[in-house]
């Protein structure tokens, strides 16, 4: 099952970052007193009292200021509210229930999401009884808290949880290859996706829980069967809200999380954006398998665009994914599609891959022999052996004397030996550095 949403909303500069912040145990979000910091949703796993759920910040919601950036962020935050299981709106407790707050109050309400209403700042008695006044909001008990000194948010949270959705076995569809077409707006997610299916198309299921307007297809691709997870929602895109197509990185999100292994695709006019770094960023996070693909290279002939000089400079943007591989198609008319499959295919085995234990040891150690790990204040970093403890993702803990020591470039040093004898192409791996006698 995909992680739950819950979304915190409200207007601008009433402690949503804050809010966001505490709840995740780190600064993910920019906390500042200027209203309007928060502009695009900010996205963490969180978990709370034993339940796992994607936390999202939105920007403020601001009806009145008439600035065209206010629509966007308006926009964005009307994404996390349609694709929220709970939604938390944070009024200000000092303030009452001001204008912004009724807008608020007026469009969550619409929304028919599970509503809980945090008034923040908070942090005395005088504070909490001022909080009364947003009964206003019609939004029922408000929860007084302060984000910022952590008071009430046990409270807040205990009630965040009894309304998600509860936990539930679903059927799992047998298919070789679980696949998520993800990346930016306009980039043809939706015409690859219509490429792939085809006219034999198979709608599997649309699960409870699952990302909301998009149906799973189940299609052949030679001897393998394939579970495409549409994160487009292409097939009933009359029931999607204004601003959903637009703003879709939380369906990419919940798409990845599904996935076994994602197709980032980009746009041969403009490739490896910032944009699609941060996506790349989130599949790598979820250690999913990656293939970078760039599309519509029917018009690179046209444009004059070189094969050459556009993988330099998917290369020289994506640095941290060499190892990924790079495909070129053409969705709109079918060219390199089958290929791109066929990589697919190749990456989720790969994903899947066991390697054998006593020639793993051999290769790390004739390794660490070449290159000895960097001593440190007179301590010296010994590794005594490795174990593959997982696949899909491919899952290396190592032995070691003092797991602290161990620096990321090291680290790398290891990932690139490993890759070098066993290839794991297109497979992100997971290490753990674990002491001896450590549990």
């Amino acid at each position: 099952m995909p992680k739950p949403v819950v979304a915190i909303v409200g207007r601008p500069n009433v402690g949503k970052s804050t809010l966001f912040n505490r709840l995740v145990g780190r600064m993910e979000a920019i906390v500042s007193d200027l209203p309007g910091t928060t502009r695009d949703r900010v996205m963490a796993d969180a978990i709370w009292e034993g339940r796992e759920f994607l936390l999202v910040d939105t920007g403020g919601i601001e009806m009145r200021s008439g600035m065209p950036m206010w629509e966007q962020v308006r926009q964005q935050a009307q994404v996390a509210i349609h694709e929220a299981d709970v939604i938390v709106m944070v009024a200000d407790a000092n303030e009452g229930a001001t204008a912004g707050d009724l807008d608020v109050a007026d469009i969550l309400r619409k929304a028919g999401r599970p509503l809980l209403l945090a008034a923040n700042k908070a942090d005395n008695s005088k504070r909490e009884t001022l909080s009364l006044e947003l009964f206003e909001l019609g939004m029922g008990d408000p929860i007084p808290i302060s984000a910022y000194h952590n008071i009430g948010i046990d409270d807040l949270m205990t009630r965040v949880v009894a309304l998600l959705p509860p936990e539930k076995e679903t059927e799992e569809v047998q298919a070789d290859v679980r696949l998520a077409i993800v990346g930016r707006t306009n980039v043809g997610k939706s015409q690859l996706l219509n490429t792939i299916t085809g006219q034999e198309r198979a709608i599997v299921s649309e699960v409870a829980g699952t990302t909301r307007d998009t149906v799973d297809t189940l299609v052949s691709h030679g001897d393998k069967r394939l579970l495409v997870i549409d994160t487009a929602g292409i097939r009933r895109s009359g029931d999607i809200l204004p601003g959903i197509e637009k703003y879709s990185v939380l369906r990419s999100v919940r798409a990845i999380d599904r996935a076994e292994v994602a197709v980032l695709l980009m746009d041969v006019v403009e490739p490896a954006t910032a944009q699609d770094t941060h996506i790349a960023s989130r599949i790598l996070e979820a250690y999913r398998g990656i293939v970078l693909a760039v599309n519509k290279w029917d018009l690179a002939e046209e444009r004059n665009i070189s094969k050459e000089a556009v993988e330099r400079q998917v290369r020289s943007r994506f640095k941290f994914l060499t190892y990924a591989p790079v495909c070129f198609v053409s969705a709109s008319k079918g060219t390199g599609v089958k290929e791109l499959l066929d990589t697919v295919c190749e990456v989720r085995s790969e994903w899947t891959k066991t390697v054998p234990r006593y020639t793993l040891r051999r290769k790390v150690l004739e390794a660490v022999a070449e290159s000895p790990p960097a001593t440190s204040g007179g301590k010296v970093l010994k590794i005594f052996g490795v174990d593959q403890d997982q696949a899909g993702p491919p899952t290396f803990t190592f032995y070691v004397n003092r797991p602290e020591m161990v620096h990321f470039t090291y680290q790398r040093y290891l990932e690139n030996a490993i890759r070098k004898a066993y290839g794991f192409k297109g497979s992100p791996l997971r290490f753990r550095f674990k002491g001896i006698g450590e549990q």
